[in-house]
């Protein structure tokens, strides 16, 4: 199978660009909305539309930051992405290029074309009001970059935490056009997990569950295919329960650990 086109995309800044302009172009109501700070306050918890956005980019920066060491070895700011913005930026640090089978490094090209996207898509939005990507550690749970297996692990579990995240946030998202945005990326995530979870079980893997909300993959005892619930639904976390995961523990007033050694950027910030 051939690669190089592939390569090239992820390699490539202006082509990057391009291919955000498009999809921004696409929803261009959300940044005009944005950009003229007339964002709404959410139905719960008195938090706005670009609240939960920040804490939504603060996210994609670590998934694209992710996928992208592992298929190119750099960093999101070393092929152009923006990472400046509100708040405490810092350093990515960890993480290595993943030898894998073109099969299998085809998927994980693929999810890094869109997480770069995601991230670019959000900071357009977001204009002015865009946070800073946080200081991020890839090795936070000393797996991850070893072999394909520890990769399509980590990957399970951050494509999941996605699906939830922007599961869970949906219902306090008031701007309409926002909310089309935020569930058009959701649903993207949703095909990550998906195939993802179907790599896992080909790969003979039975991941460990993250927290009580987590669905066992196909291997596992009482595994399914899909991160769904017995009604078929996608399951969903509030803020706290993925920060809960993502900073490595549950404890209410957490505001790091794990990934963000320092912290997330924006006012939803701790479990």
């Amino acid at each position: 199978m051939k690669l190089e086109h592939l390569e090239r995309l992820v390699d490539d800044g202006v082509s990057r660009r391009a291919f955000a302009r498009t999809m921004m172009r696409g929803a261009a109501g959300v940044g005009g909305v944005l950009a003229l700070g007339s964002a709404e306050e959410a139905a719960a918890q008195g938090l706005t539309d670009v609240d939960i956005l920040n804490f939504a980019l603060n996210l994609e920066y670590l998934e694209a930051e992710f996928y992208t060491v592992a298929v190119t070895g750099r960093r999101i700011a070393d092929i152009g992405l923006g990472v400046s913005g509100r708040g405490r930026g810092g350093d990515t640090v960890g993480g290595s290029r993943v030898a894998m089978p073109d099969r299998l490094m085809t998927v994980a090209q693929q999810i890094a074309l869109d997480e770069q996207v995601h991230v670019a898509f959000l900071r357009e939005a977001l204009g002015s009001a865009a946070v800073a990507k946080p200081a991020i550690n890839l090795n936070a749970l000393g797996v991850g970059f070893n072999d394909v297996k520890e990769f399509f692990t980590v990957a399970r579990a951050f494509e999941d935490l996605g699906v939830s995240a922007y599961g869970g946030a949906a219902n306090l998202i008031r701007d309409r056009s926002i909310l089309q945005a935020a569930a058009q990326i959701g649903l993207t995530e949703a095909q990550h997990a998906g195939v993802i979870r179907l790599l896992v079980s080909d790969l003979g893997l039975m991941p460990a569950m993250v927290d009580q909300f987590d669905v066992p993959t196909l291997m596992s005892p009482s595994g399914r295919l899909f991160q769904v619930d017995g009604q078929g639904r996608s399951t969903i976390r509030t803020a706290g329960q993925v920060l809960a995961v993502a900073y490595g523990s549950a404890t209410a007033g957490t505001r790091a650990g794990a990934f963000f050694p320092d912290g997330v950027n924006g006012v939803i910030a701790s479990v």
